[in-house]
C-alpha cells in the first residue's frame, strides 16, 4: 500500500462492502439533520432578508413583516403537504426529476434536473460563505480573507461526505440539534418575557432609517406591493432545503417513504415555528436592520448617519443580545450554533446532488463515472464535483452572501412547480384505471393538494422572476440553460454511441487475412517476449518492425538480428526527420488500405517498473504509439509487457498489505491470507489441543 493509499484510509477510512449498504441507511432522528439543515438554516437568514427589504420603505413597513412572515409560512406547509405525496409515489430517490419526467415528458425532467443542479451549487456557496462571514466577525484576523476561508470549509465538508452519509450524519446531528434547542430556546424565553413585560429592545432599537430614493412620501399602492413582493420573494429562501428529503428517500431506513414523510412533516413545523418566532421578536423588539451595503441609511438619536464601517449585527444575533441581556452564554451559545449551523447547511447538498447525478447517470444525461459508489459506498465523484463549482462560484462573487442571494431560489421554484404539475398528471391519470372508491377519494385529496401547491409555487416562482432577475437571478437562468444543454448533449452521445454498437450480421464475420507487426526499439528480452507471444498467434504474415531514426544504431541492430538468428523479417522504416510513431503508423495504415478485409495486428512490448518515480525516466514511447494507433480503423493493438524486478518488489508489498488482518477478520472467520470462512471444528479441536500443550 503506497502513501496515497494510505494517506486515502486516514482521512475516509477502511473500505466498505457493497453488501454493507445496509449499514450506512439512516434513521429518522439523523436523516432530519442530514437532509434537512439547509432549510432549518435558512432561518438565519431569511428574516433579514424580510426586513432587509422592508426598510427599503422605512420602519414603518416593518408592521408587514409578520404577515410576510405567515405566507411564506403558508407555502412552506403547502410544499411539505405537496413532498409528502412526492416521496409515496415516487419512492425511488428521484424526486423531482422522475415526477416532471414520468409525467411531462423528458425535456421537462431534464429542465428540472438543471434547476436542481444549480441550486445545489448555490446552496453551499451561499451556506458556506455565510457561514465564512460569521467566522469573520468573530475572529478579526479572518477579515477580509472570506474567500479562503469558505473553500477551506468546502474542502472539510467534502471530506466528511467523502466518508460515507452514516458518518457524516451522525457528526452533523448534534449541532444541528443544538441549533434547533439554541433558536427555539431563545424564542421561547424572549416570548416569556414580553408576556411578563420585562422584554427589552435590541441594540438597533434607538436608531431611524432613512428612506431609500423612490420611497420618500406617501407609497403608492403600486410601490407598497411590489415591495411586499421583493420581501416575500426574500423571505422563500426558508424553502430551499425541502425538497432535498424527496430525493434522499434511498437513504432511509424501512419503511423508507414513511420515514421521509415524517421527517417532512418535523421539518416543516419546526422552521415555520423557528420562523415565525425570530420575526414576531424582532418586531416586538423594535429591530431596525438595513442591506449591509447601506448602513448609511441609518441614522442615530442625534439625526448623524452611521459610519461606514458601522458593524451590523444579524437579526438573529440582535435579539439574542436583548433576549440574554443578563445571561451573556445564552447570546453566545446562539451566535455560534447559528454560525455552525449554516456552514453545515452545505450538507444538504452534500447529500442530494451525488444522489441526484447518480440518477441522471443512469439515465445518459451525465458521465457515468457520476453513478459508481466509492470506497465509502458515497458517491464520491458527484461529491468532489459539487464542492469543485462551489468553491469556483465563492472565489467568483467573493463569498458575499449579498451577491449570491440573489441567484438565489430560482432553481428551486423551477422545480416545484414542474413537479406540482407533474404530480397533477399523476393522478389524473391513475384516477381514469382505479375503482376502489376508498382509494380514489384518497387521489382525489392528494391531486387537490398538488393543485393548491402548483398555484402557490407558481405564483412565488412569477414574484421571484419580476423581482429578482435584474438583481442576479438571470444568472441561475443562464446556468439552468447551460446544464441543459450539457445534458442533453450527452445523452445525445450516449445515443449515438448504443446505436453504434449494435451487432450487425457482418461483425461475425472473420478477416481474410492478419498481418503482425512488433515494434522493435532494441534487441532485448522485452522485444523477444513480443516475438514469441505474436508467433503464438499464428497470424497469416509476422514481421519486426524498427525505425531508422539513427543509421549506426540500426546498423547495429540489423548485426545482432542476423547473429541471433531470429526468424522473423525485420523491416527497417526510415525516419528522415527522427520521428518514432508516425512511420509505423502510416505503415500500418498502408498494409490496411491494401488489404480492406484484413487486419493489422501491431505488438507492443514494454517492460513495467513499479515506483512512481521512475515513470519519469522512461519517455512513454510505447503508450503514445498506442495511443495513435487506437483511432486507426482495421488496426488491432496488443500490449506485451515485460514485468521489471521494481514491479516485482511492489506487487509483493501489495501482497503483504492483503495477507494482514483487517478489520471484521475475526468476526468473519478469516485467517491471515486464507479465504474467507470460518475455521472448522476439527482445526477448532486441534488448535484448543496444541494451547493445552
Amino acid at each position: 500500500m503506497g502513501v496515497g493509499d494510505v494517506s486515502k484510509r486516514i482521512l475516509l477510512g477502511r473500505k466498505l462492502r457493497s453488501t454493507q449498504l445496509g449499514e450506512t441507511l439512516l434513521p429518522k432522528r439523523i436523516a432530519l439533520p442530514v437532509f434537512a439543515s439547509d432549510a432549518l438554516s435558512s432561518v438565519a437568514y431569511a428574516p433579514d432578508e424580510i426586513f432587509i427589504m422592508l426598510s427599503v420603505a422605512g420602519v414603518t413597513a416593518y408592521a408587514w413583516s409578520w404577515k410576510v412572515g405567515i405566507l411564506v409560512a403558508l407555502v412552506l406547509l403547502t410544499v411539505v403537504a405537496s413532498y409528502r405525496q412526492n416521496v409515496h409515489a415516487y419512492p425511488s430517490g428521484g424526486g423531482d426529476y422522475e415526477v416532471a419526467t414520468v409525467n411531462l415528458g423528458t425535456n421537462a425532467g431534464v429542465g428540472v434536473a438543471s434547476a436542481l443542479l444549480v441550486d445545489y451549487v448555490l446552496t453551499v456557496a451561499v451556506s458556506i460563505s455565510s457561514g465564512a462571514q460569521y467566522a469573520a466577525s468573530a475572529l478579526s484576523s479572518l477579515s477580509g480573507h472570506e474567500p479562503i476561508v469558505a473553500a477551506v470549509l468546502v474542502a472539510f465538508l467534502t471530506a466528511l461526505n467523502l466518508r460515507g452519509v452514516r458518518e457524516s450524519g451522525t457528526f452533523f446531528a448534534i449541532p444541528t440539534y443544538l441549533f434547533m434547542g439554541a433558536i427555539l430556546g431563545m424564542c421561547g424565553w424572549g416570548l416569556l418575557r414580553y408576556l411578563l413585560g420585562t422584554l427589552p429592545e435590541v441594540e438597533s432599537a434607538g436608531l431611524r432609517i432613512e428612506r431609500a430614493p423612490g420611497y420618500e412620501g406617501t407609497i403608492t399602492t403600486v410601490a407598497l406591493v411590489f415591495l411586499l413582493a421583493r420581501a416575500f420573494s426574500s423571505g422563500c429562501a426558508a424553502l430551499t432545503g425541502v425538497e432535498a428529503i424527496s430525493n434522499g428517500v434511498p437513504a432511509f431506513r424501512k419503511p423508507k417513504s414513511a420515514n421521509a414523510a415524517t421527517t417532512l412533516l418535523l421539518l416543516g413545523l419546526i422552521a415555520i415555528t423557528m420562523m415565525l418566532s425570530v420575526i414576531t421578536l424582532a418586531r416586538e423588539m423594535s429591530l431596525r436592520y438595513v442591506d449591509p451595503d447601506h448602513v448609511d441609511r441609518l441614522i442615530d438619536a442625534n439625526g448623524n448617519p452611521m459610519p461606514a464601517g458601522f458593524d451590523q449585527d444579524t437579526v438573529i444575533a440582535q435579539i439574542a443580545r436583548g433576549v440574554f441581556d443578563n445571561f451573556s452564554p445564552g447570546f453566545y451559545f446562539v451566535v455560534t450554533a447559528t454560525g455552525v449551523i449554516l456552514i453545515l447547511a452545505a450538507n444538504t447538498a452534500f447529500n442530494g446532488f451525488p444522489v441526484l447525478g447518480s440518477i441522471l447517470a443512469k439515465d445518459g444525461l451525465l458521465p457515468r463515472q457520476l453513478g459508481s459508489r466509492g470506497d465509502r459506498l458515497a458517491y464520491s465523484n458527484g461529491i468532489v464535483i459539487l464542492a469543485a463549482m462551489a468553491i469556483a462560484l465563492i472565489l467568483a462573487f467573493d463569498a458575499e452572501v449579498t451577491r449570491l442571494i440573489q441567484l438565489y431560489i430560482v432553481g428551486v421554484f423551477v422545480s416545484f412547480t414542474l413537479s406540482q404539475l407533474g404530480m397533477i398528471r399523476h393522478w389524473t391519470r391513475h384516477l381514469r384505471t382505479e375503482t376502489d372508491p376508498a382509494v380514489r377519494r384518497r387521489m382525489f385529496r392528494s391531486r387537490a393538494i398538488n393543485t393548491f401547491g402548483l398555484c402557490m409555487t407558481a405564483l412565488v416562482l412569477v414574484v421571484v422572476l419580476v423581482t429578482k432577475f435584474l438583481a442576479g437571478a438571470w444568472i441561475a437562468i443562464l446556468a439552468m440553460g447551460t446544464f441543459f444543454l450539457i445534458m442533453r448533449g450527452i445523452r445525445r452521445h450516449y445515443d449515438n454511441v448504443q446505436e453504434e454498437l449494435v451487432i450487425a450480421e457482418g461483425d461475425q464475420t472473420l478477416p481474410t487475412r492478419v498481418h503482425a507487426i512488433v515494434a522493435v526499439s532494441r534487441l532485448h528480452k522485452p522485444t523477444m517476449r513480443a516475438l514469441a507471444y505474436a508467433k503464438a498467434a499464428r497470424p497469416n504474415v509476422l514481421e519486426a518492425v524498427f525505425v531508422d531514426a539513427d543509421s549506426a544504431a540500426t546498423a547495429r541492430l540489423m548485426e545482432e538480428w542476423d547473429q541471433r538468428n531470429i526468424d522473423v523479417p525485420l523491416k527497417v522504416l526510415y525516419s528522415p526527420y527522427r520521428e518514432i510513431i508516425r512511420p509505423i503508423v502510416d505503415y500500418a495504415r498502408s498494409i490496411r488500405n491494401a488489404n480492406p478485409r484484413g487486419v493489422v495486428a501491431v505488438y507492443i512490448p514494454e517492460y513495467v517498473v513499479g515506483r512512481w518515480w521512475e515513470q519519469v525516466l522512461h519517455n512513454q514511447t510505447a503508450l503514445r504509439l498506442k495511443g495513435r494507433l487506437l483511432f486507426t480503423p482495421g488496426v488491432m493493438v496488443t500490449s506485451v509487457p515485460y514485468q521489471l524486478r521494481s514491479s516485482e518488489i511492489a506487487s509483493e508489498r501489495d501482497s503483504r498489505m492483503q495477507d494482514r488482518s483487517q478489520p471484521g477478520d475475526v468476526r468473519r472467520g478469516r485467517v491471515l491470507g486464507n479465504e474467507t470462512r470460518a475455521p472448522s471444528r476439527s482445526t477448532q479441536e486441534g488448535n484448543r489441543a496444541e494451547e493445552l500443550r
